[in-house]
């Protein structure tokens, strides 16, 4: 666990909010800031940045709020600013944490569609830029996101699946929404249908009423080298910049990032993407997708250049044929409980143990109905001392839907044992 993560993702990962004056900006959060200096406690707070490092479906863990600790500049010593209860403390340090399963309220599409997506590998010569272009733009689309009441949009890219109207692209664009219009190539606009949304891969599937479409051409991300040529197609900072081309090369295979409470294994790439690009498309030198685009690394206190990143392929088929099959993802295990990590100084200002504080329990999960709740200091898990976020998710990776973690927890000076059940994501969420 490194302690320089001083950069953020979420700027980026929000989608580009726009409106009919052409005035785009992106969606951000905001947080209260206070007076700025390289104190003691601006360092601590750089530090616990990214201390809560957060896992997969089967456990969310809270990501500590960037600016908390602003309020303390300046001071000399940090504990003094801390509330007296712990529990306001910690409902300020970390964000909340995303529904795993998708919280937009897109009407969804009832009928069953037969579509399954394939992957192919490369069997042709390599294409120019130009040939990728011509040969691919035209499955790249515009998606445009409303929530009732409010004035604007959000805006993204989507990449067709199918000739007759499957479109692809990330779960984030359309989160919260209650209608999204697709716009294709030729700039004919369709009202879209919600197939599925899943919030743990960021992928999302819609459905408009069209034929003829040209469906993009699927690769192996598992083909993928360090090193190897990518093109990238998608409509950054809006209306005026659509079907933009950038091109680079893959940085890095499989690279941990975690984001809105769960961690994901992406594609990294140096080319060029920006707000507006989440949802498209990444293209071998085949023309084939090998990623969907949807992050890039950011910082509040550097330049970061040339650091996107995209869901390979391979997840981006299983989550595909899922979400078109039963309109969700499931067979994920998960525990239910939100856990981050504890900054030494709230440790000893509160008298809290080693281990992993709980800000969240869902009622419909098994660790709720063992007893487990929101202010518990997780200590061990299956007997070992709870040291991190990699480690838990590590057990979780090796167990699956209706096996057992066994959790010692800390609770106001009493010792207590809770064995847990891990539950499909969509049963421990489906009411939010």
């Amino acid at each position: 666990m490194s302690d320089n993560n001083w950069y953020e993702t979420t700027g980026w990962y929000e989608p580009l909010k726009g409106n009919d004056s052409a005035k785009l900006l992106p969606a951000k959060k905001t947080y209260p800031r206070g007076k700025r200096g390289w104190t003691r406690a601006r360092a601590i707070g750089l530090v616990v940045l990214m201390i809560a490092l957060i896992v997969g479906s089967s456990l969310a863990f809270a990501k500590p709020r960037q600016d908390y600790f602003t309020f303390s500049w300046g001071t000399d010593d940090f504990s003094d600013a801390l509330p007296d209860n712990r529990e306001d403390f910690f409902d300020e340090y970390y964000d909340p944490v995303e529904n795993p399963i998708g919280d937009s309220n897109i009407e969804k599409l009832e009928e069953k569609l037969d579509f399954s997506l394939k992957l192919e590998s490369k069997t042709e010569d390599a294409l120019s830029l130009q040939e990728i272009y011509s040969r691919c733009e035209e499955s790249i689309t515009a998606i445009y996101g409303y929530v009732d009441g409010e004035d604007g949009y959000f805006w993204g890219t989507g990449v067709v699946l199918s000739e007759d109207g499957l479109i692809l692209t990330n779960a984030h664009i359309i989160s919260g929404c209650d209608s999204a219009t697709v716009k294709l190539s030729d700039d004919t606009e369709y009202e879209a249908l919600l197939v599925g949304a899943d919030t743990t891969s960021d992928l999302a599937v819609l459905k408009i009423e069209a034929e003829g479409l040209r469906p993009a051409a699927f690769g192996l991300s598992s083909e993928l080298e360090v090193g190897d040529s990518v093109a990238a197609i998608g409509n950054p900072l809006g209306e005026s910049f659509r079907s933009t081309l950038t091109d680079g090369i893959i940085s890095a295979i499989e690279r941990g990032i975690n984001m809105n409470g769960y961690s994901m294994t992406l594609l990294q790439t140096n080319t060029a993407l920006n707000e507006g690009n989440s949802g498209g498309a990444l293209f071998n030198m085949y023309g084939q997708v090998v990623g969907i685009t949807n992050m890039k690394m950011s910082s509040a206190y550097s330049s970061i250049e040339g650091m996107g990143f995209a869901i390979p392929s391979s997840t981006v088929k299983s989550v595909v044929n899922a979400l078109v099959k039963d309109g969700e993802v499931r067979g994920r295990p998960s525990l239910g409980i939100v856990i981050g990590g504890i900054p030494q100084e709230a440790k000893e200002h509160y008298g809290l143990p080693d281990g992993l504080y709980v800000s969240e329990v869902r009622e419909h999960s098994d660790a709720y109905h063992q007893g487990m709740r929101a202010g518990d200091v997780v200590t061990k898990v299956n007997f070992e001392p709870a040291e991190s976020a990699e480690q838990i998710n590590a057990i979780k990776n090796t167990l699956e839907v209706g096996d057992i973690m066994i959790f010692e927890v800390w609770r106001d000076g009493e010792i207590l044992e809770f064995e847990v059940m891990l539950m499909d994501t969509n049963d421990v969420y489906a009411d939010d």
